[in-house]
């Protein structure tokens, strides 16, 4: 008699395991392209639960390496930047094509450093001499093919967007004009480049200090400015200074006053307990006049007091309606979970309103999360290692105060909200039964969903309870949102716990839909490793990332279009 325990029929679906994950489970290895791709999305250089930040960049190095693909470096390079708003990652795929390919690296230069932040992270991974070409040696100045690309961003980009890149040391911008040396293309940026540097005025020639932009001289002279008053009003013309640029010298809440008028949504979501420490919510420190309103929130007038006549918004009112306004938000690039940081680190005395405009903005920058074709079960890792920092730690001052758990509870939330019928079951070592109302806001349930857990980590048990207790439910299939280190438990035949619960989980679904039912698992990772708890395959697709377009992916997927984490990718157009 043939041994039923070795050719047991499910065999030939669980592939046996490959790898051992940072936590010590068994583990699937991704693909080097995938592993890249994964990395991009989630990885920060900063020290992860499993990871430090030095291992995060040998293993990006590495992988690098491994993808003989220059076109696909310059793709996931956009993707990272355009798609998954990293900043970090983009910059070094940028580097990285630097040494390889010249021309993919200016195609896609100006489009992944689109700022000055993100021109200083490049800068500082060139002189770091990590990259290497072929031959194996590293750079650490700029070639000319770079410095060619430093010098046109520099010479192109606007008043605004240079002294925006002005903000920051090591390396300053003054660091990078030293060594890109652009030829100025005419005396005002000859002089702007002089005054960036703290070059003596007469070696600007034949520039001089009236070639300054106006910008800049205004700034100038609100810095020189003795009064609050006379900030005040100056603050009110400089439109494309940047408020942090003047909020060193800024003399009181009048001047604070103008400032929040400076400021987009993503600075006032960010500076709230900034702006309540300096008064500018108190009565009297300033209310806007509306010139007209629009469907997406306020346009404000020039002065800062109310006159006769005026349609006014007092200060709370402005703020709120800028930090819920749908076109600012969906412009803005912010991850989802960026407005349920704002929301839990409000100080107490933040007005309601503001508070309640943070639960607008975080169902407007979730409104990409579809309605998927059929209820899913939703499977939340609450484990002791989702407690880390979802942006890794940078050390004091620098890490966010965003975990990972909170991260997994507000995508948890947001597919919970679009599609109600669906089952949230929290998870470490446990599986819990969670009583989630899908008409509370994100916010909400996201709060109540972070608090579970905080133990080790099976991430098969949602999968195993989907089996036991919603046995008799259909279901389009499982989201997992997890960083994938699961070490607790194992499954059949040399596979994961996660596999060998999955075909319990297709085989019921099919006992109840009929065997063409077809239901999909999705692992969405939100760590920076490489190996995870289901290999891919037609019903199986793992992804990478935090911001809401993830959520298109599963979407389509579920819906039997068979996009993939790679192929999404590979689909940016260079």
């Amino acid at each position: 008699m043939v041994n039923k325990s070795l050719f047991a029929s499910m065999l030939g679906r669980l592939t046996k395991t490959n790898a051992v994950n940072e936590a010590g489970g068994r583990a699937y290895k991704l693909e080097p392209k995938q592993a890249l791709a994964q990395v991009a999305a989630t990885g920060t250089f900063g020290n992860a639960f499993y990871s430090t930040a030095e291992t995060q960049l040998d293993e990006v190095l590495k992988l690098i390496d491994e993808v003989d693909d220059n076109q696909y470096l310059a793709k996931l390079a956009l993707y990272a930047r355009e798609k998954a708003f990293m900043k970090d990652m983009p910059a070094a795929l940028l580097v990285a094509l630097s040494v390889r390919d010249t021309e993919l690296m200016h195609r896609v230069f100006d489009r992944v450093v689109d700022n000055g932040r993100v021109l200083r992270t490049v800068f500082q991974m060139i002189r770091s001499g990590q990259f290497k070409n072929k031959a194996g040696k590293g750079r650490v100045g700029l070639s000319s093919s770079v410095q060619r690309a430093f010098q046109r961003w520099l010479n192109t980009a606007s008043v605004g967007k240079l002294l925006s890149a002005s903000i920051g040391n090591d390396p300053s911008l003054r660091d990078i004009l030293r060594m890109a040396r652009p030829t100025p293309k005419d005396n005002a940026r000859r002089a702007m480049f002089g005054w960036l540097t703290d070059k003596s005025i007469e070696k600007w020639a034949p520039a001089t200090e009236a070639d300054l932009p106006v910008e800049v001289q205004s700034l100038i002279a609100y810095r020189n400015s003795e009064s609050e008053e006379a900030q005040a009003l100056i603050a009110g013309g400089l439109d494309s200074v940047r408020w942090d640029l003047l909020s060193d010298a800024a003399k009181g809440p009048k001047v604070w006053a103008a400032l929040v008028r400076k400021m987009g949504p993503q600075a006032l979501r960010m500076n709230l307990n900034t702006l309540l420490r300096h008064d500018v919510f108190e009565s009297g420190t300033g209310i806007l006049p509306v010139e007209k309103s629009t469907s997406n929130g306020i346009q404000a007038g020039s002065a800062n007091h109310t006159q006769a006549g005026s349609l006014c918004h007092t200060m709370v009112d402005y703020v709120a309606d800028r930090i819920a306004d749908e076109s600012e938000i969906r412009r803005s690039k912010q991850f989802p979970y960026q407005y349920f940081a704002a929301y839990l680190n409000a100080d107490d005395n933040v007005p309601q309103k503001i508070k309640t405009a943070l639960h607008k903005a975080a169902e407007i920058a979730c409104g990409n999360v579809p309605e998927l074709p059929g209820p899913v079960v939703i499977g939340l890792d609450t484990s002791g290692s989702m407690s880390s920092a979802v942006m890794g730690n940078r050390g004091r001052g620098a890490t966010s105060k965003m975990r990972c758990i909170d991260v997994a509870a507000l995508f948890a939330a947001a597919i919970l909200r679009r599609n109600p019928d669906s089952v949230v079951i929290p998870f470490d070592t446990s599986a819990y039964d969670a009583k989630i109302d899908p008409n509370d806001s994100i916010l909400s349930i996201a709060e109540r969903l972070a608090k579970y857990g905080g133990g080790g980590t099976d991430c098969s048990l949602p999968l195993v309870a989907a089996n036991q207790k919603h046995a008799k439910r259909k279901f389009a299939g499982i989201v997992l949102v997890s960083d994938n280190e699961s070490w607790v438990g194992t499954g059949r035949h040399g596979s994961t716990g996660v596999m060998t619960a999955w075909e319990a989980f297709v085989a019921n679904q099919r006992k109840l839909a009929g065997k063409e039912a077809s239901p999909k698992l999705v692992n969405i990772d939100l760590q920076p490793y490489q190996t995870v708890q289901a290999c891919e395959r037609a019903d199986i697709m793992n992804i990478g990332g935090f911001s809401d377009s993830v959520f298109n992916v599963i979407s389509a997927f579920l819906a039997d279009n068979n996009r993939r984490f790679v192929a999404e990718v590979e689909a940016i157009e260079l």
